[in-house]
This record gives structure tokens, sequence and C-alpha cells, in this order.
């Protein structure tokens, strides 16, 4: 009988596959905790990491290569300057539009609830907080400017091979754009030797992309046990406005913004446009990673929904690493919600900054597990408030992170078949 449905699941869709092993992953953490053994020799939560970790890094191990790969297929196919600032122009518009949305989203919704107040009173010290307000609106600093300049200098790699060694993607993405597109303006013959090399490349990456991910259901069960096994549900309980706040905002963008979009800009159904993306959605979900999700959203936009490699291979890369709506949306919420818990009622001018901030700061994250976590600091410095304040979003942060990932991923394909339609691809999500 279990061989049975060990086979049907064989043969199920991915999509599938991963839902019943996020599924088996929760019942399996709750059960084995973090202390239990198997017959006294090793922990569940070793077993459950080490299956984990073991995927993750297998995702890792292609990313620098299938980017790489793809960006300079993908520029240099496009062939024309003039096709190539189009798209980029498209691409971009369409990144930044979005991240305001999601963060004018994430901004009305924390004004409205007010998850750090409590019977109009800040709940600074039900959480311990022991940094004084005073002073803060008047440490107000230009980060936003600064931030901006650390992208476009950050954007500009000093050494390409060492930037792909420490697996920075933004100067390795600036490189290949522009790899790619001189390699537009060499005479035939040499335009066709590198343009087959960088092919022949690609398509190997894509060949490994899909090996690694027939492993995927192993992973993300691996990933899910763990998180289920070592904090449970407890942590979230003091801090479960603040989390369904951030939820609520990112459920408005993911349910209603981008939908919207799709439908009205890029005349497209979102729900088969959901259907066709779901297994990169939940592998976002289950490893926090756009940029380890990539290859998988790759392939779901190419093969379910149907938009060109063209597409593909220049609108997901960037998007992996610059569009990170759910990012810029939580870090909004997590600043004043901070701000709130400290009772520091910010003006007009004082939320701005933090629009401004959280979208900078946005571009700037990495696109690996917690790295909002980690620019959320700008954003705090931009408002004057003490990096104390991230000790509050901490216990919760782990969900938030594995669900603002999910959206970046959403939002990064759904750039996709935008795009794509604008570029007069009619073929798409038409199954």
């Amino acid at each position: 009988m279990l061989l049975r449905l060990l086979r049907k699941i064989l043969h199920m869709q991915l999509h599938w596959q991963i839902f019943i092993a996020f599924a088996v992953g929760i019942i399996a953490g709750m059960l084995a905790g973090e202390e239990s053994s198997l017959g006294g020799l090793v922990r569940w939560y070793d077993i459950f990491d080490f299956l984990g970790v073991l995927f993750i890094r297998a995702l890792k191990m292609i990313i620098v290569p299938l980017i790489a790969s793809s960006i300079i297929t993908g520029v240099s196919g496009i062939g024309t300057s003039g096709s190539l600032g189009k798209i980029g122009g498209k691409t971009f518009l369409y990144y930044i539009s979005t991240s305001l949305l999601a963060i004018l989203t994430g901004l009305m919704l924390v004004n409205f609830i007010e998850p750090g107040m409590e019977h109009g009173m800040p709940v600074k010290d039900k959480l311990g907080l022991e940094a004084s307000s005073r002073d803060f609106i008047d440490d107000f600093q230009d980060t936003g400017a600064d931030s901006l300049i650390n992208i476009f200098i950050r954007m500009i790699p000093t050494n390409p091979i060492k930037s792909a060694v420490d697996g920075d993607i933004l100067p390795i993405i600036f490189f290949c754009l522009l790899f790619g597109y001189l390699i537009t303006r060499l005479p035939p013959k040499y335009n066709e030797m590198l343009t087959d090399f960088w092919e022949a490349i690609f398509r190997v990456m894509m060949g490994m992309t899909n090996i690694i991910m027939k492993f995927a259901p192993i992973g993300v069960f691996g990933l899910i046990a763990r998180i289920v096994a070592s904090t449970g549900f407890d942590a979230f309980a003091p801090l479960m406005r603040y989390f369904i706040t951030v939820l609520a905002a990112l459920a408005i963008h993911f349910f209603i913004t981008l939908p919207l979009i799709l439908k009205f800009i890029g005349r497209v159904r979102p729900i088969r446009h959901l259907r066709a993306m779901l297994p990169a959605l939940i592998t976002a979900f289950s490893t926090s990673s756009s940029s380890a999700t990539l290859p998988l959203t790759m392939e779901c936009a190419e093969k379910n929904a149907g938009v060109s490699n063209k597409i593909t291979s220049f609108v997901l890369p960037l998007g992996a690493t610059v569009n990170m709506d759910g990012t810029a949306l939580y870090e909004c919420v997590a600043a004043m919600f901070i701000a709130q818990a400290y009772g520091i009622q910010l003006g007009f001018a004082e939320q701005f900054v933090i629009v401004i901030t959280a979208l900078l700061a946005s571009i700037g994250a990495a696109g690996i597990p917690s790295a909002g976590l980690v620019m959320i600091t700008v954003v705090l410095k931009a408002v004057g408030l003490p990096l104390e304040g991230v000790g509050l979003i901490l216990a919760v942060d782990r969900i938030l992170d594995m669900t603002r990932t999910m959206i970046n991923v959403y939002s990064d394909s759904c750039g996709a078949v935008i795009i794509a339609r604008s570029e007069g691809e009619i073929d798409i999500l038409n199954k």
C-alpha cells in the first residue's frame, strides 16, 4: 500500500510533489521537535538540516554560471542595442512601479492597523526595549542618497571573477549585460562563435538545473521540517499583530495588485499564471531565496507559461537581484512598526523617507535568506531609530522572510509575462 502511494506521488507533477513534501515536513517537524533522535544516534533535526542544506548548496552551485550564461545569451540574442534598451527600459519601469505599489500598500495598512500600539499606547515597555526615544526625530540622515550611490558603485565590479566567487550578483549582472551587448557589436564570425559558446553553457546549466530540481521535494521537506522543529509556532504570539499586518499587506499585493496588472496590462488570466509558477513559488517559500529559486523560476516561466528564453534570460535574473516587492513592503512595515512601538509619530516627510529608502534598500538586498532583515538597518537609520528595534522582529522574521521571497519571485515572473506580451509574444498562458 505504502509502496503504491509512493509510486503514485513520484508520477505527480513537480509542484504537487513539493506541496506534499511541504505538508509532510510540517508534520514531521512538529512530531520530532529539536531534541528527539533516531535510535539515540542522531537528532531528527540534524537529518532535516542535512537534507535542506544539501538542496540549498546544489542550487547555489549553479546560480553564478546560470545567471552569466542566461544573461549573456539573452542579451546577445536580443540583437540591436535599440531593442535591448527598449526591453531594459520596460523592465526597470515595471520593477520600480510594482515595488512602489508594494511599499504604499504596506504603509497604508500599518498606519491603519498600528501593530506597534496597544489601547493607544506604544508597546515599547512590554517588549523590553531600553533605548530612549528622545532626539530620534532629530537624527534624520540622507541615507537614501548614500544608499543609491553605493548601489551604483557596487554595480561596477573591480574584479568580475572575485564577484563571481563571492556570489555578489549585482556586479555580475552588470558585467554580463555589457558583455552580451558587446557581442552584438562584433563581426559575424566572432559573434556566432561566442553566441554558440554561451548558448552551449546555458543548455548545460539548464540540464543541471533539471537534475537538481528532481530532488526539490526532498530538499523542501528537510527545510520545512527543520524550521518547524526548531521554532514551532509559539514564537509568533507576542508579535501577532505585526505578523498579521505584514502578511495582510503581502496578500493584497499577491492576490490583488499583481493579478490586476497581469489582467489589464499583460492581458492574461492571472489564475493560469499562478498555476504555471506554483513550483517556483513553493520553492521560494521554502528556501527564502529568490536567487536559489531562479533556476526553477526560469523553467516555469518558459515551459509552463510559454515566455521566450530571450525575455526570461534578461528579466528574471535581473529581477532576482533588483526586484524585491515583498522585501520593500516588509521593510516599510517593519520600520513603521518599530517607530510605533517606541511611541514615535512619523509625519508625511518621515514616512516619505521610509518609502524611498525601503525602495533603495530592496534594490540593494541580496536574493538570499534574511537579506531584508539585514537591509532594514538602512531604513531604521534613515528615520533615526535605534538598531535595537531589529530585535523586535527577529522572532517572526523567518516565516515572513519565506512569504516575502515568494512575493518577490511572483512579481519577477509577472514582469516576464508582461514584458513578453509587450514585445508581441501572443502564445503565453494559452494552455
